[in-house]
């Protein structure tokens, strides 16, 4: 079927009582009932706490007066969906008095400054612990809490450039293409970030004694290369660029060009998919043999040559359904109109604005959006009732 539209999925996270961010009434998913507090930053630290939102956690973002997040409105700020928000100067005299009183009530804290400055601010480890035992501290940076370049400023691309994951990314005689932040940021940084946080839970309900999570987007990242160094070591990666199986080397595993400009994705690595995709490509009995890597670039031009007779659409109708191992190249907004991701609800529709649904799923205790982005200050006194914090709500004049 070809893809057309920019269909939203199914909707999520519209049960009674839930769809306004307001936080344990709407709870769902495996980690409702767990208390998180999130020192307001952008990028990894922000999704991290996104993703446990969308997994049923309490989280309480701690934003300071006068903003500080993304250049965006903040009522568009999806990493900040199914959170609350509370207004706090952490350089007041009472900030750090009232993020402790909070950290008392909390399983989890989340912060992303640079080393050191949680620590001058009063809410570093050792503070913290000393108001709750059992909390862990879940800290995002891009260099880690040691090192020679701890303190220097950094973002997702240098990171990844430093792990060798960049240099594999690309054209060989051409720059390395920057993958978006996806790499660095949200699979080194938040994804270990939650992994880690989830482990030292684990581990303060089994002792009652909490601990520091250091993740640091360079050890995420460098731990994503795992499989490609082992291959590297027996001897079938070589380090460079477009000469690999999976990075664009393989004529069998890479893109191509369609008549309209778009593109299809080729992934036929194992044999009988290679047969199937040959076959219905059009090239079956005349294409080079795929195990003859001196003939690789002559076969790669065949299958381009094919690609280039037909329509993304087109093409798409061809291989739909079988296991030839091809897709169409969607972008952003083509994405949620796929037929598969529809009809699995991949994405949904939170206030009219379309956005990757929760994920994983689970059989037991289904996770949902529970609201739009938590607007700053927007739930202090739901979150001084809730949390018992009466010291959070203004004072009267």
């Amino acid at each position: 079927m070809a893809v057309t539209g920019t269909g939203t999925g199914t909707p999520t996270g519209n049960a009674p009582g839930s769809g306004d961010g307001t936080g344990p009434a709407g709870a769902r998913g495996p980690l409702a009932g767990l208390r998180v507090v999130e020192l307001a930053g952008i990028g990894p630290g922000p999704f991290a706490a996104m993703l446990l939102a969308d997994l049923g956690a309490d989280v309480v973002r701690v934003d300071r007066p006068g903003g500080g997040g993304l250049a965006v409105d903040p009522a568009h700020d999806i990493t900040n969906r199914g959170k609350r928000s509370v207004l706090l100067d952490l350089k007041s005299a009472d900030g750090p008095a009232r993020v402790l009183d909070l950290v008392e009530r909390a399983d989890v804290l989340i912060e992303g400054f640079r080393p050191g400055v949680a620590e001058r601010l009063g809410v570093g480890p050792a503070d913290c612990h000393a108001r709750n035992p059992r909390l862990v501290y879940g800290r995002m940076t891009g260099w880690g809490q040691e090192g020679p370049l701890a303190h220097t400023a950094g973002h997702d691309i240098a990171y990844i450039a430093v792990t060798g994951a960049l240099g594999m990314i690309g054209d060989p005689g051409k720059p390395p293409a920057v993958p978006a932040n996806l790499v660095g940021d949200y699979a080194g940084g938040s994804l270990y970030l939650v992994i880690g946080v989830l482990a030292a839970l684990q581990h303060a309900r089994a002792t009652g004694t909490g601990q520091v999570v250091d993740a640091a987007i360079v050890d995420g990242t460098a731990h994503l290369t795992a499989m490609i160094h082992g291959m590297m070591s027996a001897g079938g990666w070589q380090d460079r660029r477009g000469a690999n199986l999976l990075d664009g080397g393989c004529p069998f595993y890479g893109t191509y060009e369609t008549s309209d400009g778009g593109y299809m994705a080729v992934g036929a690595l194992e044999q009988q998919f290679y047969d199937t995709f040959t076959e219905l490509l059009g090239i079956a009995g005349r294409a080079p043999a795929r195990k003859d890597i001196a003939r690789w670039g002559e076969l790669r031009e065949a299958v381009a040559a094919r690609f280039r007779t037909r329509t993304r659409e087109e093409w798409t109708a061809v291989f739909e359904g079988t296991d030839a191992c091809v897709a169409p190249v969607l972008s952003l907004r083509e994405a949620s109109g796929h037929p598969h991701l529809a009809a699995r609800g991949t994405f949904t529709d939170i206030g009219g604005t379309v956005q990757p649904a929760p994920a994983p799923r689970f059989s037991a205790t289904p996770a949902a959006v529970t609201g739009g982005p938590a607007l700053p200050g927007a739930h202090t006194e739901s979150v001084a009732a809730d949390w018992d914090v009466p010291a959070l709500l203004p004072k009267e004049a």
